[in-house]
């Protein structure tokens, strides 16, 4: 059950022990955690529940991080939503995604291994 004072945070990854670390790692810093594996998923969860922040994956089955990011976008109930990109994907993309005009650049990028720190830091920031 979901503490509805809490903000929440939709985790879209599709490797289980990250998955795992990141519902984890959030949930003991006092936050809500939704899951999804896939892009797909994840963009019908954040149409339905309305999380307060997205955590994306890029590379994952089915559909990537980068069409979720784009629907995401896209969708007039979910372009507010932030989103931080935590990814095994190079900075190389993060360049990429931060010089394309069809949509914002995302709100926190990171590569894993994640800084712990840094992820919470950027959170608290986004949220508050």
């Amino acid at each position: 059950m979901q503490d509805n004072t809490l903000k929440t945070i939709l985790v879209v990854e599709d490797e289980p022990d990250v998955m795992s670390y990141l519902v984890t790692f959030f949930k003991v810093n006092n936050y809500n955690v939704l899951t999804a594996t896939n892009g797909r998923i994840g963009f019908e969860k954040a149409k339905t529940e309305h999380p307060d922040l997205i955590s994306l994956d890029i590379t994952m089955p089915e559909e990537s991080g980068v069409r979720m990011y784009r629907n995401l976008h896209d969708d007039p109930s979910t372009k507010d939503i932030p989103v931080i990109i935590i990814t095994g994907v190079s900075g190389e993309f993060k360049r990429f995604i931060e010089s394309r005009n069809q949509v914002d650049p995302p709100a926190g990028y990171f590569e894993k291994p994640i800084d712990r720190e840094a992820v919470l830091a950027k959170i608290k920031e986004i949220l508050n």
